[in-house]
């Protein structure tokens, strides 16, 4: 149930692994979208816009730990590209020891923080008991999150992108039933909606560990694969901490943006909570292309092949570009309607306010595209401190939409902080890849002996030429 991408035609690689994560994301994002659709229809504007108002909070801790499982699946995926078994498990293991610490602290601390967080950002009051009911049994769930998360990325390490496909559909129509029966049947409000989410994920989580036990024999870790040297744990936080505290510092400036929109009313808040929905849709192309180059970028670079690389972005960049025209296309002129699926055709104030989100964001995807590729790529490399510095430049510009141009022009400089943001954190990523691969060598080695620069010996392609024996 492996696959390598180190080899055949790399548009065509990236582009059907790519397709499962579009579609598993978009079947994700249902997870939420559910919540939104039958809260929003059901139980009113007021309990959507307290689902909705959680988002940058749950962004925050749950971005966090979707950020260290990706990282972890790295070093996986190089293992896997360099051929090496044993190193493979290893790095397993070492993801299943650092993710249940993580599972332990940041359930107890978000738990602990979430009605002092939805405080701090002056959640309206009329919102703030069913928001606070429904972030606990989020943050109670975030053991599920991790155990789904860390085993869909690993599986994905190994070329696999389809099976956590399946897992997520499955558990995507349990989720939608469990709404309706939490919500219409038993009446348990916003907390039945949470309640739904996080054991849909759960199932997803499980039904991952049955397909390693008895599909995948690389992953079936063994007792002595626990016994894990110091270094091996820090070379694999050195990737998952840096792209773990670049989702948190993206969520700061989504923390202040919230902060920003809960001052502008609960209408704003459900405007912005309803478009964001479409939003994540219409952007999971791109940021499901994206993922498939960690794998892909991360495979290559275990194999040696840093030509193949360069082949894989460039045609990635046309197909993701491609997607991204049509999904803003798509969201500018059908957005009214789009959002009318939330709310009701009767909300007249929240559909214009969510057409204006729409119109903004949707004009900017293709520079989403490549920051998507750039950023992705370059934690495929192992180089995770150019992201998180993109990751600042992000909560800069986002920052600035917040506080700024809110105050200035309202609901709609609310929606240009995303743009903003999307600019300010791609400049640097595609500065940080064009010259990560200039240093790299300019041709790919199927024997990774043979790889000896004739002419330059500089301390850095001494150590590729090391790192490609390691790997050999």
């Amino acid at each position: 149930m492996t696959k390598t991408l180190t080899q055949g035609n790399p548009a065509k690689l990236i582009f059907f692994f790519a397709m499962p994560l579009i579609i598993g994301n978009i079947f994700q994002q249902f997870y939420s979208m559910a919540d939104t659709l039958i809260v929003g229809r059901t139980i009113g504007v007021n309990a959507l816009a307290a689902v909705g108002c959680t988002g940058s909070i749950t962004f925050f801790i749950i971005g966090f730990v979707n950020g260290l499982t990706s990282g972890l699946s790295i070093i996986t995926a190089q293992k896997f590209g360099s051929g090496n078994e044993n190193a493979v498990r290893k790095s397993f293991a070492a993801g299943i020891l650092i993710s249940i610490a993580t599972a332990i602290v940041f359930t107890i601390l978000a738990v602990f923080l979430a009605r002092p967080l939805l405080e701090l950002l002056q959640t309206p009051e009329e919102i703030l008991d069913d928001a606070y009911q429904y972030l606990v049994i989020v943050f109670m769930g975030i053991p599920a999150t991790i155990l789904f998360n860390l085993l869909s990325n690993i599986v994905r390490a190994l070329g696999d992108s389809r099976t956590p496909l399946y897992f997520l559909i499955f558990a995507c129509l349990v989720n939608i039933v469990l709404d309706f029966v939490f919500i219409l049947n038993l009446h348990m409000g916003v907390a039945g909606a949470g309640l739904a989410t996080i054991l849909a994920q759960l199932l997803s989580g499980v039904l991952c560990v049955f397909f390693i036990v008895k599909k995948v024999p690389m992953l079936w870790v063994k007792k002595d694969d626990f016994h894990i040297h110091p270094k091996i744990i820090s070379s694999h936080l050195a990737v998952a901490l840096p792209m773990a505290f670049q989702m948190s510092i993206i969520a700061i400036g989504s923390l202040m943006l919230q902060f920003a929109l809960n001052g502008l009313g609960s209408v704003s808040v459900a405007a912005y909570t309803a478009a964001q929905k479409i939003d994540s849709i219409a952007t999971f192309p791109m940021n499901s292309f994206g993922t498939a180059m960690a794998t892909y970028a991360a495979q290559n670079y275990g194999s040696g092949k840093f030509n193949r690389i360069r082949k894989g972005v460039f045609q990635c960049i046309l197909m993701s570009g491609s997607f991204s025209i049509l999904m803003g296309i798509i969201n500018i002129l059908a957005g009214s309607q789009l959002t009318s699926l939330f709310v009701g055709s009767g909300e007249t104030a929240v559909l214009e306010l969510a057409r204006t989100y729409l119109i903004i964001n949707g004009c900017m995807y293709p520079v989403l595209a490549l920051l998507f590729i750039y950023r992705f790529t370059l934690q495929g490399l192992g180089k995770s401190l150019f992201p998180t510095v993109a990751g600042v430049m992000e909560l800069i510009m986002r920052a600035v939409g917040a506080l700024l141009l809110t105050g200035w022009f309202g609901f709609a400089g609310a929606c240009a902080s995303n743009p903003l943001a999307w600019i300010g954190a791609c400049i640097p990523l595609a500065a940080a890849y064009y010259t990560t691969m200039h240093r790299f060598p300019k041709e790919d080695f199927d024997d990774l002996s043979q790889f000896s620069p004739p002419e330059q010996k500089t301390s850095f392609y001494m150590k590729i030429r090391r790192r490609c024996r390691k790997h050999a």
